[in-house]
């Protein structure tokens, strides 16, 4: 691909659950892109309003971002997961580049948490990795998933890079998936959920699948001459 085809390039990244714009990961895409001349926007998803957090709220704020124009998404675990459920009913988007998505979240989402406890309390505490603290988190966020598939069926073309030792999200959900969609590559990682450890390597495989250009290097000033006049 030629420099200029950065002019045609555009990335929206998703961030993790309870994570924000500013995540390391995130952070280091977005300056890897940069350097190269593509644009990529980094949502937050929950608007500042966690505690109100659903799927579909979600889903609004990629489509304002996407705007109905040509796009690349990236996704990090649970923005992975909303990257395919965009994907499956967007057909402008382009192609789809997932971290350890977090395919079927619904279901495994009420086998870690109790529904019953939590819809009786109204709400539970989890950590923010954004804020750096504990948030409440409504149970509408567990009624609103349920209307969702726990494994999107898009057509795209898409990279999936996953940590073998992944605790969060099993490698072999991505596997599967691959398996099952010819269009879909997976690539396995020696790390875990995170990946922060292989950022480089992950870069590498990112921009050779989307066909990301060459770094562009800044222009340099003309040197000025000096003229003295007597």
């Amino acid at each position: 691909m030629t420099r200029g085809a950065s002019e045609f390039m555009r990335v929206v990244y998703l961030h993790g659950f309870a994570s924000s714009p500013l995540s390391s990961k995130a952070q280091f895409f977005r300056r890897k892109f940069a350097a190269c001349g593509v644009p990529m926007e980094i949502p937050r998803l929950d608007e500042g309003r966690f505690e109100e957090l659903t799927i579909s709220g979600q889903l609004g704020v990629i489509e304002r971002a996407v705007g109905g124009q040509p796009a690349i998404l990236m996704g990090s675990s649970l923005g992975g997961y909303l990257a395919a459920l965009y994907a499956a009913r967007h057909p402008e988007i382009e192609r789809l580049v997932l971290l350890a998505p977090a395919f079927q979240f619904p279901r495994r989402w009420q086998e870690r948490y109790s529904p019953e406890d939590w819809k009786r309390e109204g709400s539970i505490l989890v950590f923010h990795y954004g804020d750096g603290r504990e948030r409440r988190l409504g149970y509408q966020f567990v009624e609103d998933a349920g209307q969702f598939e726990d494994e999107p069926e898009f057509r795209q073309s898409a990279l999936i890079l996953h940590g073998v030792r992944d605790n969060v999200v099993p490698v072999g959900i991505s596997s599967a998936y691959a398996a099952r969609h010819p269009r879909v590559k997976v690539v396995l990682l020696e790390s875990g959920h995170e990946l922060t450890d292989v950022l480089e390597p992950m870069w590498t495989q990112i921009s050779d699948y989307l066909g990301v250009p060459e770094t562009i290097e800044p222009v340099s000033k003309p040197k000025s001459t000096e003229i003295s006049i007597d």
